[in-house]
């Protein structure tokens, strides 16, 4: 099913980290193609220089060879890591589905979610039985105190964390509980602007022809899902629908601003609901969402809380009600009738993401499964796939680049001593977490019955909603994960001055103990780096060593910072996948921050690394060729135009080709790959950002 939101994480745990002698390299030696493992040189295209295309010298033969396959908006390195974990994944579930498990065992739950999920017999007879008290209860609205408590009963706290830096929910509003930002050592509810059936405003405001087309096809797919439920006049309740999305969106506030740290941190009493954002009634919302006795939240986007509220008052009970019923089944339409998977699909997938065939129902329900009791799936996938000397190995490299970090901070020559020591002190407070968590969650409690696949994911929702509301109650775990183990990625938690690599990601092509040295700094050494560097791009620098927003700068060096940073969206601004859309570098600046550096820092570490020897020559490339070819190739990436285009509106990361082009602001790479001034690539130093 669709999960319910995304969210952009400012979860807290700092602890202090030691940080080791730096660990040396094997003394180097001639490697040959067949022992290169990681670098892909049939995949390159020679013929390209690289300082013209360095995403097509790295990665071009590849590109041109790559058909997407006709279930996917994408092919990667990260699809094929995903491949490689779902199939694992897939095998652990499978198994727990045909064990015989006591009943509220882990095993259990899992045999039992996917069993359900993957049972569409049972979902097809059953029809619209299983949400119809939902339907029913939607129906029963008469008045505007009772539409506010089924909007309440409706909010939800995160349970999909792929995308930690996402902040979209169809619900009217999403929640997460999280450390307080002005008081990392406690927790405090955060309220978001939610509501959207598209992914974000600019699909309702874009006035260009191709979104005007996104949102006929939304309002056909609308007025589908309607149809199939039994109402009637499914076309004119979609066009009102729409109307209201529309308005939603014009009060929603835009990305930029959602992820301006500052502008979100806005402590509301629940008084201050009742006189900033008259309309809806928040002591019914609240009380339905089981809030009731929580007296101060934080309002993220406290513009879009006071625009949705109003509109709960103004616009009418019945187009609310229509509105409901549809996101009621569109939110559940994986364990619907089989209609309504296909619906769901075509506008989605096919329209949203171009991709033109769903996944298989097995990969979909090992899916959901994870999403569901991820954890409890982790348990069972690290203790397989994921052995101690693994972890020991990552752990060493992640070291090696805090290390290096640190020396960069000490050679800046553009920052006051008494900031370097105040980012000195936030870098040995940094807490690393490495394959998985030192304590799992209980999901004891949660009902999974077989059979019941609608039930079964509406109370996993509910389950993480009590989970998280609880945490309300206790003093803030600062060992909490936010990832599975068997999550292909990583994430910085600013506020809890933290950094998760989950197992799942450490593993080949970003990482093989067997590899040189070189192709590992340059892969997942770049990723280790780009989330150390997270807590020191413009959103992670304004909290301190403690997870605290707070200022930590003198006013001259973070001028500095912010005139680098400017510099970066420039550099950025000017990259056009299409010739009517081009990235936005203000939009992906914490991330292109991260990425130049986290690629820096992971070049400083790799040299350490080698202890004073040279690099091993591989295929007559050198360390430096190497480490910025694993780089290009970590990124390799073929996209659907529909995708690519959500992505330019929608994310946080630039597109993975000009994510490649990050070499062009370190001088290593010039001098790697003789890169001349006429090339197209080329900055001059001035040009080139040096933040970290």
């Amino acid at each position: 099913m669709r999960m319910s939101w995304k969210r952009w994480s400012l979860l807290a745990v700092a602890l202090v980290v030691g940080q080791p002698a730096l660990l040396a390299a094997p003394a180097p030696k001639a490697v040959s193609r067949g022992q290169a493992a990681g670098l892909d040189f049939a995949g390159m295209d020679r013929a390209v220089a690289p300082g013209d295309n360095f995403f097509a010298y790295a990665n071009g033969g590849w590109y041109q060879r790559t058909v997407i396959a006709a279930d996917r908006s994408s092919e990667g390195p990260f699809n094929h890591l995903f491949d490689l974990t779902n199939r694992r994944t897939g095998d652990i579930i499978r198994a727990a589905a045909q064990a015989k498990a006591p009943a509220g065992s882990e095993t259990q739950q899992i045999g039992d979610f996917y069993a359900s999920f993957l049972d569409r017999t049972a979902i097809d007879a059953a029809g619209l039985k299983p949400v119809q008290p939902l339907l029913a209860g939607i129906a029963a609205i008469t008045d505007r105190k009772a539409l506010a408590s089924y909007l309440g009963s409706t909010l939800r706290a995160d349970v999909d964390v792929l995308n930690a830096t996402n902040t979209y929910t169809d619900n009217l509003f999403g929640l997460w509980v999280a450390a307080d930002l002005d008081h990392p050592t406690r927790y405090a509810p955060f309220l978001i602007q939610g509501g959207l059936g598209m992914p974000d405003r600019d699909y309702y405001l874009d006035p260009s022809p191709r979104m005007k087309t996104v949102r006929e096809a939304y309002q056909a797919y609308v007025a589908k899902v309607l149809a199939l439920s039994g109402e009637k006049d499914a076309q004119a309740r979609a066009a009102r629908i729409l109307d209201l999305e529309h308005r939603m969106a014009e009060v929603h506030v835009s990305r930029e601003e959602t992820e301006e740290v500052r502008r979100g941190d806005n402590h509301w009493t629940r008084q201050d609901f009742a006189t900033r954002a008259p309309g809806l009634d928040w002591d019914a919302y609240f009380a339905a969402a089981g809030l009731g006795a929580q007296q101060t939240f934080v309002a993220w986007q406290p513009a879009a809380i006071t625009g949705l509220s109003a509109l709960v008052a103004s616009q009418p009970l019945a187009t609310w009600k229509d509105y409901l019923r549809f996101h009621a089944l569109d939110h559940r339409a994986a364990v619907l009738p089989k209609a309504f998977g296909e619906a769901a699909f075509a506008f989605h997938g096919k329209v949203i993401m171009g991709t033109p065939q769903n996944r298989a129902l097995q990969a979909r329900a090992v899916d959901a499964t994870n999403a569901a009791l991820g954890e409890a799936v982790g348990r069972r996938y690290v203790a397989k796939y994921f052995p101690a000397s693994a972890k020991a190995q990552a752990e060493a490299m992640v070291q090696n680049i805090l290390a290096a970090f640190r020396a960069r901070i000490d050679h800046l020559d553009w920052m006051a001593p008494e900031t370097k020591a105040k980012a000195k002190a936030k870098l040995a407070a940094l807490k690393v977490f490495v394959g998985y968590p030192d304590h799992w969650q209980d999901d004891r409690g949660l009902l999974i019955k077989r059979g019941d696949a609608l039930g079964n994911a509406d109370r996993v929702e509910l389950f993480h909603l009590h989970r998280a509301i609880a945490k309300l109650s206790r003093p803030v775990d600062r060992g909490e994960w936010v990832m599975t183990p068997q999550t292909v990625n990583a994430v910085n938690l600013p506020v809890m001055n933290a950094l998760n690599f989950p197992a799942a990601i450490l593993q080949p092509p970003f990482f093989d103990p067997k590899r040189p040295a070189a192709m590992n700094y340059g892969s997942i050494g770049a990723i280790m780096g780009h989330e150390i560097s997270h807590s020191f791009d413009n959103q992670g620098a304004l909290f301190d060593a403690e997870g605290r927003l707070e200022n930590w700068w003198t006013p001259k060096d973070f001028a500095h910072f912010t005139a680098s940073g400017d510099q970066l969206v420039r550099q950025f601004d000017a990259y056009r996948p299409f010739p009517d859309a081009h990235v936005n570098g203000k939009l992906t600046l914490s991330e292109n921050i991260a990425d130049v550096a986290g690629l820096a820092a992971s070049l400083d570490a790799f040299h350490l690394s080698l202890g004073g020897k040279p690099a091993p020559v591989v295929d007559g490339f050198t360390g430096d060729q190497q480490f910025f070819l694993s780089f290009g190739q970590s990124w390799r990436t073929k996209m659907r135009e529909a995708a690519l285009r959500q992505r330019l509106v929608s994310d946080g990361h630039a597109p993975a080709e000009y994510r490649a082009d990050t070499v062009r602001n370190l001088d290593a790479w010039y001098a790697a790959f003789g890169v001349k001034p006429d090339q197209k690539l080329y900055l001059a130093p001035t040009d080139r950002v040096r933040i970290w």
